[in-house]
This record gives structure tokens, sequence and C-alpha cells, in this order.
């Protein structure tokens, strides 16, 4: 059976660290996608596990291995026609499930809700900032882009968020890593785009934004802005490592998001937003559901402790479910 969301590997630390210790010197090698993106949130987590454990700063304790995805050498299509998010990670589970890497390195938003056999979630580092941002070639925000401007993404979620507002958007693939997106926008072909600004930020571009957008506007993508680390769940030495550099709050955020993604269990052609914040120890979810034209969507809010992150998800999401006609769940 596929893992959905586990602990962060806590409760394999203490058995790990009696029966192993901590003077494991094999190498750690770490995998990742090859975008800039991917290998600055890479460096974020070398840099956690050296920080937790100095010794890791010897020459050849961590190495950095790239690993080419599907989901990267297609950029033509969107993803719901190639497979899903899956295709931004099934090549780094193979490499991990053959001991070619120990762990491997995620945008949260793109990891798949269910993980395969043997792989566990161990940890994420402290969520930046999920919003999403308007870049326009003409400056200003939503209600400034002319009538029938056409906006660059591949995200349903955004797409049908947006009609909602402005149904007379137009909308075209665009998809690659951060760079590549912003010399097509350059180039003309097309007026606007929209990233996250977690992105952005990590690669110190955040000024290129027209426009922040509230998530009260524009719902974020389940995970955006937290990166999460996977590595093989009888890899017990890795996952007290990797205990020790999980942040709590953003891991209670994300499992509260992800748990009502699963119970939703939307294909890649569901718009699903969701975001959960927590404030004083408590948890405010917020989610929708879309049709990709926009012409529908279905909101729902939750608030509870955050200790009880996975059950308020869960019935956000049976919420949701209940709102919406099953077919907008369809394959």
């Amino acid at each position: 059976m596929r893992t959905l969301l586990s602990r962060a590997g806590i409760d394999h630390g203490k058995a790990a660290e009696a029966q192993y210790g901590m003077n494991d010197e094999r190498p750690i090698v770490i995998g990742t996608r090859g975008s800039p993106l991917a290998l600055r949130q890479t460096e974020l987590a070398r840099d956690a596990l050296v920080n937790s454990e100095p010794a890791l700063a010897e020459p050849g304790r961590v190495r950095i291995e790239i690993i080419k995805t599907t989901g990267d050498q297609v950029q033509d299509r969107a993803l719901a026609e190639l497979g899903g998010k899956g295709l931004f990670t099934k090549e780094l589970d193979q490499a991990m499930a053959e001991g070619r890497i120990d762990i491997a390195v995620h945008s949260m938003k793109d990891l798949e809700t269910w993980l395969q056999p043997g792989i566990r979630l161990a940890c994420m580092l402290p969520r930046e900032d999920p919003r999403d941002v308007l870049i326009s070639r003409l400056g200003g925000g939503i209600g400034d882009l002319p009538n029938g401007a056409l906006i660059g993404t591949a995200s349903i979620r955004r797409q049908a968020q947006l009609l909602s507002m402005r149904p007379d958007l137009k909308f075209g693939i665009l998809r690659g890593n951060v760079q590549t997106r912003l010399g097509k926008l350059k180039d003309g072909v097309c007026d606007a785009t929209f990233l996250a600004l977690a992105g952005l930020k990590r690669l110190g571009m955040a000024d290129v934004a027209s426009d922040i957008i509230a998530p009260d506007i524009l719902l974020p993508a389940c995970g955006q802005g937290a990166v999460g680390i996977t590595c093989r769940d009888d890899d017990a030495v890795t996952l007290t490592r990797l205990a020790a550099i999980n942040d709590a709050p953003t891991w209670a955020a994300v499992t509260c998001e992800r748990a009502m993604l699963a119970v939703l269990d939307g294909s890649c052609r569901t718009p699903i937003g969701g975001l959960a914040e927590i404030e004083a120890g408590t948890m405010r979810l917020r989610g929708l559901v879309a049709r990709a034209d926009g012409t529908e969507i279905f909101r729902t809010e939750r608030q509870g402790s955050a200790a009880d992150a996975e059950r308020i998800g869960k019935d956000a999401g049976f919420d949701l479910r209940g709102q919406a006609p099953a077919n907008l769940f369809g394959a």
C-alpha cells in the first residue's frame, strides 16, 4: 500500500540512534531536478543538514546528484496529458530505490499525494511565502490586464480561478523553469504569467512580480512554498538526520493540505487549491475545487488545533466532495 502521510521520521529517530549511532560516515547523496530553483532548494536542504550535524561539512560527506525527470524534459504539453505530478518524481524514486541516491528534495506542490512503496516523506523545510504573483508585460494587477489578454500557464488551478473573475482572458500552455517562462514572456509569447512567490524569493528574483496576489483572490496549490525531503522507508539513520531538520509548523500545515487532497483524490484535470495557516496554535484551512472553465467554484474553510491537522484536512475534503458534483473529480 502506498504511503500518503507519515510522521517526520521522528518515531524512528531514537531507535535508529541507539542502534546505529550518528557516526555513520557514508556520504549522503541528494537527488534533485536540475533547474536553478530545484538546485537552490537542494542547497537549502544540504545547509540544514550541515547546520544540524557539522561533521557533514567535511569534503565528500554530502553530494548532490542531478536526475533528469520526464516532467522537465517534455514542456510542450500539460501535465494532465503526460501523466500528472509523478513525472517530476518517478526518476528520483527509481534512483532512490536503486540506492543511487539517499534522499530527494521536492517542491511539495509537485509531490504526489500517494508515495511509492518503500519511500517516506521524512521532513519539510520552513515554508516560504505561499502566494502566487502576476508577472505582466503591461504591469499592474489582474484587473489591469486588457480584455482578451493571453495568460501563459499550465496550471488549471490558476486558470479556473482567473476565469471565474475574468472570463474574457485567454490561456496558453507555458511550462519550464522560472527563467524559461520569464524569457518566453519577454519574447511576447504571452501577455502575462503567474508564478509562485516562494520560488522567486529563493532565486532572489521577487522584484520581477507585477503584483502579489492575496490567497482570498487566488488560492495557492496545496504545499506551495514548502520543500519536502523523501528517503527510503528502511533507512533509519537518514530518517533520524532528517527528523532533526523538520520544521514542525510547515509539517502540520502541509499535512493538513495533503489530507484534504487525499480525500478529494482529484486528477491533474481537477483544479484544487488549499492553504493551511497557523497562528497561536490555531490552524485555518481554506480549500476549493473548481471546473477548469471557472464556471463553478466550491469553497470550504475549517479551523481547529494545529495538532489536529490531518483531521481538519479530511473534514475539508469531505465537505468539498459533498458540495461538488461527482463528475468534477473524473480521471
